[in-house]
C-alpha cells in the first residue's frame, strides 16, 4: 500500500495561491454531534468512566470543544481527558479509579501518525496495552458512521469554496480519519472543491501544511481556514496567515470571509493589522482553564 503522506509531497501548485480548510466544526457543525453522542459515550463506557459519567462528559466536552485544545487529535485529547478527570476533586471524592494513559501518551511521545492504521500496525506488533484505545477508537468510528449524516456545512461555505477554489489551490486539513472525511464532503458534493482531502492518516495539520504548501508558496499567500488553536499553530508554524471561524459565530464569520476576508488575501493586505484584529477575537472566545478549576 502506498503512503498517503506521498500524495501531499508530490503536488505540485496550479494557482499562486494556497487554502487550506479544516472540516469539523469549521465547514460543517458537526463538533458537538460527534463528541457529544459519539466520542464521549464511548469514553465513559470503554474506559469504566460510569461511576462519574457526568464529570467525564464535562472533562472529554472541555478538552475538544470549549477551549483552547478543541479540534485536537483524538489520542492526545484521551490522554488530556482523562488527566483533567483523574484530578477533579468530585472524582476523588468518589475513589472513582481512572485508568492511566501512559500506554498512548509513550505511543504518542514516538507515532508522527496518530490514527488507526498506525494504533492498529502497534497492537497488532504486540502492545497489548493499547488494545482497550483501539477498541475505543474502533467503536468511536462505528458511531460516528451510524449516527453523524445529513449533518450540511454552514451557509455560505460552499459559496466560500466556489470563490476561492477559482482562484487558489485548496486542501482539506483535518485531523478526523480520511473515510470519514471523504463520506462527508461527498454526501454533500464540496470534494470538487478541494485537490486533496487531508485527514489524520497523513499526520498532523502542521505537517499537511509543511509538506504541501509552505516551500511551494509564498508564506503571505498561504491561508488556514479553522476553528480551534491546533489550526491557528499549524498555520503559523509554517509562517502562514490564519482566518479563524470562532466557535459560537461560525454563520457570521463565513459571512465576513464570502464578503470580505478572501478577497483581502488575494488583494495581499491580509498580514497584519487585519489579521490581527481576528485573531484577537478569536484568542478571546476559547479558555485555557476549566471552570471547575479556576
Amino acid at each position: 500500500m502506498s503512503d498517503p503522506v506521498q500524495k501531499l509531497i508530490d503536488f505540485q501548485p496550479r494557482n499562486e495561491f494556497f487554502v487550506g480548510i479544516d472540516s469539523d466544526g469549521c465547514v460543517f457543525d458537526s463538533m458537538e454531534i460527534k463528541h457529544k453522542e459519539c466520542f464521549a459515550p464511548m469514553f465513559i463506557k470503554h474506559f469504566g468512566l460510569q461511576a462519574a459519567s457526568k464529570y467525564a462528559r464535562e472533562c472529554w466536552e472541555f478538552v475538544n470543544l470549549y477551549s483552547k485544545t478543541r479540534g485536537i487529535n483524538r489520542f492526545p485529547a484521551l490522554s488530556n481527558a482523562l488527566e483533567l478527570l483523574r484530578n477533579r476533586p468530585e472524582v476523588i471524592a468518589r475513589q472513582v479509579q481512572v485508568p492511566s494513559a501512559d500506554a498512548v501518551d509513550e505511543w504518542i511521545s514516538r507515532e508522527s501518525k496518530l490514527g488507526n492504521a498506525s494504533l492498529e500496525a502497534e497492537v497488532k506488533g504486540g502492545n497489548d496495552s493499547l488494545q482497550g484505545v483501539l477498541e475505543w477508537s474502533n467503536a468511536v468510528n462505528d458511531a460516528v458512521l451510524d449516527i453523524v449524516h445529513g449533518v450540511p456545512p454552514f451557509p455560505l461555505v460552499r459559496e466560500t469554496l466556489a470563490k476561492l477554489s477559482s482562484v487558489a489551490d485548496a486542501f482539506c486539513i483535518s485531523q478526523t480519519p480520511i473515510s470519514a472525511l471523504e463520506r462527508e464532503w461527498g454526501e454533500h458534493a464540496l470534494s470538487g472543491y478541494v485537490q486533496l482531502i487531508a485527514g489524520q492518516e497523513m499526520g498532523t495539520k502542521t505537517q499537511h501544511i509543511k509538506l504541501a504548501a509552505a516551500d511551494k508558496y509564498p508564506a503571505h499567500r498561504i491561508l488556514m481556514i479553522g476553528d480551534a488553536p491546533g489550526d491557528f499553530k499549524a498555520a503559523k508554524s509554517n509562517g502562514a496567515l490564519f482566518y479563524p471561524i470562532t466557535p459560537g459565530e461560525e454563520e457570521r464569520c463565513w459571512q465576513r470571509l464570502f464578503e470580505e476576508a478572501l478577497q483581502v488575501f488575494f488583494d495581499e493586505k491580509y498580514a497584519g493589522s487585519y489579521e490581527e484584529a481576528l485573531l484577537s477575537e478569536f484568542d478571546a472566545s476559547l479558555p485555557a482553564e476549566p471552570s471547575w478549576s479556576v
